[in-house]
């Protein structure tokens, strides 16, 4: 009898271990994966426009670098930055020493031409009449000629230099092309220039432009304005008041620094300050039919740019490839793939799977305010 019980017992301890074994190798079912709360939006049709700003600085239409005709050193300046001048006011000097030596010389050698000049101009005279009267022949008389306009030849040639010598002179003086306003000096006093180094910077009266950059993808539609009379309106700052502008010059080429494109807008002769900061405004093209998205609803899919969909009937979300137009601020503007009515998923896009479930995000309810109902 006790036998018969041990044998039993060791046959439930065999089936236990068994049961234990298979269930240690059976791998666990996996949790079933969360529904995820989403935010979405209804997309409705729209139109965008709008308004780009751009800060400028006022210029002169026309703005000289002076400097002189004539190497030297420059002695005085009398212009400073800021500094009102009219045409033909002196602004700097150079040492005129050498520059007039080389006038007397000059003047030295249209005496002595002229001299040889009438001698050569008596002996012509003197030598027609002895032919005339056949004391020489023909031959002599055309040496005679040849000499007298040879030293008539070198007399202008004297005369032409010495006019020459006495402009150099004359160009020691630094004069102002127009009457304008300095804006930069460049020499200073004691300083040895060759002809032509910049000494002075003048901003001529008259036209005024406005100088700002816009971006590579902004140029086309700056050009496109060229020309239009009040196609910008210029804001100076501090100010209400609205300034019509029109486009005169967009750059051919990027800046190698920036990537910008500089715009020379005309504002005529409008009350503006030199280098006083503006603010231009250029009205944007009307989009009709586009979607305004959060910039949280947008991302990037294999290199194209969509948005997740919501199938309000199964609760899922499918991807839908979009078009960017633009940006407003945290507003992204979609100019295509979206139609009215279509609920777009605006929160937690990142870890979202086609065909994946979701339910509507719903925002917790505080105590107090659940206790009071």
């Amino acid at each position: 009898m006790q036998a018969v019980f041990f044998s039993r017992s060791c046959a439930a301890v065999a089936v236990f271990l068994a049961a234990v074994a298979l269930a240690a190798c059976s791998r666990p079912a996996p949790a079933p994966e969360p529904v995820r709360a989403v935010r979405t939006l209804t997309i409705s049709a729209e139109s965008a426009g709008g308004v780009h700003e751009y800060a400028a600085e006022v210029r002169a239409r026309t703005e000289s670098r002076l400097g002189f005709r004539v190497g030297g050193k420059m002695v005085s300046r009398s212009a400073e930055v800021g500094q009102r001048v009219r045409a033909g006011q002196v602004l700097a000097q150079l040492d005129a020493a050498d520059l007039k030596l080389g006038q007397e010389a000059a003047a030295a050698a249209v005496r002595a031409a002229q001299t040889q000049f009438d001698l050569a101009a008596a002996e012509f005279k003197r030598y027609q009449d002895l032919r005339a009267q056949g004391f020489i022949s023909s031959l002599e008389l055309d040496r005679r000629e040849a000499t007298f306009k040879a030293q008539k030849a070198q007399l202008e040639q004297a005369q032409a230099q010495a006019r020459v010598q006495g402009n150099q002179a004359g160009y020691a003086a630094l004069v102002a092309t127009a009457a304008g306003v300095i804006t930069a000096t460049e020499a200073e006093a004691g300083a040895v220039l060759a002809a032509g180094t910049p000494v002075l910077r003048l901003a001529h009266d008259g036209p005024r432009d406005v100088v700002f950059a816009v971006p590579e993808d902004g140029a086309a539609a700056m050009r496109a304005k060229t020309g239009r009379a009040g196609a910008l309106k210029v804001r100076p700052w501090g100010s209400s008041t609205m300034l019509p502008a029109t486009v005169r010059e967009v750059a051919a080429a990027a800046d190698t620094v920036t990537r910008t494109f500089l715009v020379k807008a005309d504002v005529g002769k409008a009350e503006l300050q030199l280098g006083q900061t503006v603010t231009v405004l250029a009205d944007l093209p009307r989009i009709e039919g586009i979607a305004r998205l959060p910039l949280s609803a947008i991302f990037q899919q294999q290199g194209q740019t969509a948005v997740w969909l919501l199938d309000a009937a199964s609760m899922t979300v499918k991807l839908q490839p979009v078009v960017v137009a633009g940006a407003d601020g945290n507003t992204v503007i979609v100019g295509a793939g979206l139609q009215p009515g279509q609920q777009v998923v605006t929160a937690g896009v990142h870890v979202l799977t086609p065909g994946q479930k979701v339910k509507r995000y719903a925002a917790a309810v505080p105590a107090s305010a659940a206790a009071s109902r």
